[in-house]
């Protein structure tokens, strides 16, 4: 298999879903929840009322549902690109994952590459390194460019 050299724009967008992925994680069950139950009553939101809003359809409503959750584009765009952190981070190794966790998914303040080799006890250049390995990992499962 050729590597392509990903875009500039690419890894960033890459990135930053590695930084935002518990955030997408939510926005996918939300997702789910409100097309599984999509005339359910809101007690914060007096517009949506059952009576008024559901109407009854012919056929089968788990079928519906079940149709919705797959042809849901944004839904799917979600899951692809969670989907593909996962593989990345399930098959990489402790370091990484170690990076991974201070890079991407430290609460609170963001770390500077320095401070993240400190703590790994590699060089800046290493950390970097494995940082653009697991982007073009991820850039690669996702089939971009």
């Amino acid at each position: 298999m050729t590597i392509i050299e990903s875009q500039k724009p690419t890894f960033k967008k890459v990135e930053s879903e590695w930084f935002n992925y518990y955030q997408t994680l939510q926005e996918v069950q939300m997702l789910e929840e409100a097309i599984l139950h999509p005339f359910d009553e809101d007690p914060d939101d007096p517009t949506i009322v059952k009576g008024l809003n559901s109407v009854r359809q012919p056929g089968d409503p788990t079928q519906r549902s079940a149709t919705r959750l797959t042809t849901h584009k944004q839904l799917n765009y979600l899951r692809e690109v969670t989907s593909a952190i996962e593989t990345v981070y399930n098959e990489s190794s402790d370091e990484y994952k170690r990076l991974i966790h201070l890079r991407y998914w430290q609460r609170g303040k963001k770390l500077t590459w320095e401070s993240i080799a400190l703590k790994m006890n590699i060089s800046e250049r290493q950390a970097r390194r494995w940082r653009n390995e697991i982007v073009q990992s991820t850039i690669e499962i996702l089939g971009w460019r």
